[in-house]
């Protein structure tokens, strides 16, 4: 059984990130710590005035092969690996002139900071870190004597332990460290071997490991008996994992998975051609307009059901404006994700001091390639991103009647925002603004009704005389598989509908369009979202 403490005499040094490095190492030094350091990290030792001890003097043998070969040697891994209490262990140190390594700063190559600045391949190879890996999982694995670290955060607790252990580390602190550090190791490999997995254009690779960095501790998960937490991913997208938090209080779970879908509907608007709003409830759209600014979208997609929208989340494709801001408060709002935001603005969203506004700096590409994952039952399903965009189908006109250049405008917004609803999916839009959403029901013809009522109850509420449902277009994220859901629609008062196509019954369908005067466009691609 490994010593609660151990006394550490050297440290073997050797980082990428050089944050805090300078006076890490120097306090250690005045712990009596040997310092031990491999390429640039000794040259940044030595000169701030520090003693330290090159690899290669340990080892005996020179950096070589452009530094691809420096700590992959008996002398680093034997101090790493040895096991202080073990008598045969020792001797071998002691007949083979290995010196015991008790601590080990190494973090790595930034393979996946170079991977999303976009370098060449061979740069990314070069940036693949070999003996750093090997060193951490040699410590880890030895955790009893030898404690690792893998990021600068933790100097801290290191340089906190030897204080009040006069100079040495808790087996509590060197386990910790250790499982923190094979899961680095993990999270390495896993973006290597997925980098691999895009380059060679392999959908479904032998193994898929997906790894995440902490962002936060979350206080529950979707319900408060669950625990959660949040996590960023290797791959850089614009959105949640990205954005910077304003104010506000912390977000939980659900404001999370919430938001993520607001900013990833509202990016397929692009900001140079319209202004455009999403308003999310419990994952699913509850109104999106596109505008001649950001306040008159927020309001034509705050008019579609404005009872969901309460306690809602709200994304926009340009910078946050004070006048926007101003709407948006009226009502209690949880989140406020945008591009950028002036300073009037946040001022203005700081007088709802609970009120989270966040900041991406940029739109994701909704045509942006990546991976999406959920896990099932002693499994994980991996999938591409769907990344189709209206704008790239080709539509094929399939009743009598073709629609005219308005219809047609509303039916490639309305399918633009069928993509980011619940499955099944049923979008009622008019004038570039939804009047009536059915998400996730079992039956698309239900999602017709429930659409086409909560159209009714908007226009109860604002006091109109008909739903717009009136004089409106459809759009279907996957075929009618009856002319049922068609029919709802057009007693809803739609005029032309979009949809995939692609049923038995299509000629059905397209019949009950053309016995009344209905325009139908397919588009051949499904946006099924469960």
């Amino acid at each position: 059984m490994a010593q609660s403490t151990r006394r550490v005499t050297r440290a073997l040094i050797s980082v990428s990130d050089k944050t805090g490095l300078i006076e890490f190492a120097r306090a250690l030094a005045g712990h009596g710590i040997e310092l031990v350091s491999t390429g640039g990290t000794a040259k940044a030792i030595a000169a701030a005035g520090l003693k330290v001890r090159d690899v290669s003097d340990l080892t005996g043998f020179p950096e070589m092969m452009d530094g691809r070969v420096k700590t992959l040697h008996p002398n680093v891994h034997g101090g790493l690996l040895a096991i202080r209490d073990n008598a045969e262990h020792a001797r071998a140190m002691a007949d083979h002139g290995i010196a015991p390594i008790d601590l080990l700063v190494v973090n790595l190559y930034p393979f996946e900071a170079t991977v999303a600045k976009g370098a060449s391949e061979e740069d990314c190879i070069e940036n693949i870190d070999i003996g750093g890996p090997a060193m951490i999982r040699a410590a880890a694995k030895n955790h009893g004597d030898v404690a690792v670290v893998v990021e600068a955060a933790d100097y801290r607790d290191v340089l906190d332990e030897l204080a009040a252990n006069d100079g040495a580390t808790s087996l509590d602190l060197r386990r910790r460290l250790a499982a923190k550090a094979y899961a680095r190791t993990a999270a390495y490999d896993a973006a290597i071997s997925n980098w691999f997995a895009e380059q060679l254009k392999t959908p479904a690779p032998d193994y898929r490991a997906i790894g995440g960095r902490l962002v936060e501790a979350l206080r529950y998960g979707e319900n408060p008996h669950q625990s959660a937490a949040f996590y960023r991913t290797g791959a850089i997208r614009a959105g949640v994992a990205t954005a910077r938090q304003v104010q506000g209080k912390q977000l939980s779970y659900n404001n999370i998975n919430d938001t993520d879908a607001a900013y990833e509907c509202v990016a397929e608007f692009d900001p140079k051609r319209t202004a455009a709003c999403v308003i999310v409830k419990h994952a699913n759209p509850c109104g999106v307009a596109e505008g001649a600014d950001l306040v008159d979208a927020y309001r034509k997609a705050l008019a579609c059901d404005s009872t969901s929208a309460f306690g809602g989340i709200v994304a926009l494709n340009r910078t946050l404006d004070a006048e926007a801001a101003r709407a948006i408060t009226g009502i209690f709002t949880e989140v406020i994700i945008a591009p950028e935001a002036t300073e009037e603005a946040i001022a203005i969203v700081a007088a709802k001091k609970n009120l989270r506004l966040l900041l991406a700096g940029a739109l994701p590409d909704p045509r942006g390639a990546g991976l999406t994952a959920k896990t099932v039952a002693g499994g994980l399903l991996v999938q591409s991103r769907d990344n189709a965009v209206v704008d790239d189908m080709t539509l094929r006109v399939a009743t009598r009647r073709a629609p005219t250049e308005a219809e047609l405008r509303d039916l490639r917004f309305a399918f633009r925002v069928a993509k980011h609803v619940k499955s099944n999916t049923i979008v009622y839009a008019k004038d570039l603004a939804t009047v009536g959403i059915g998400a996730g029901q079992m039956s698309r013809v239900d999602s017709a009704r429930i659409a086409a009522r909560k159209a009714q109850d908007a226009a109860t509420e604002a006091k109109l005389a008909a739903p717009l449902t009136k004089g409106s277009v459809v759009a279907s994220d996957a075929f009618f598989p009856f002319a049922d859901g068609l029919l709802v629609a057009i007693e809803a008062g739609a005029t032309a509908v979009i949809q995939p196509g692609g049923s038995m019954r299509d000629n059905e369908v397209i019949e009950a369009a053309d016995a009344h005067g209905i325009a139908m466009v397919l588009t051949g691609t499904r946006h099924f979202r469960h």
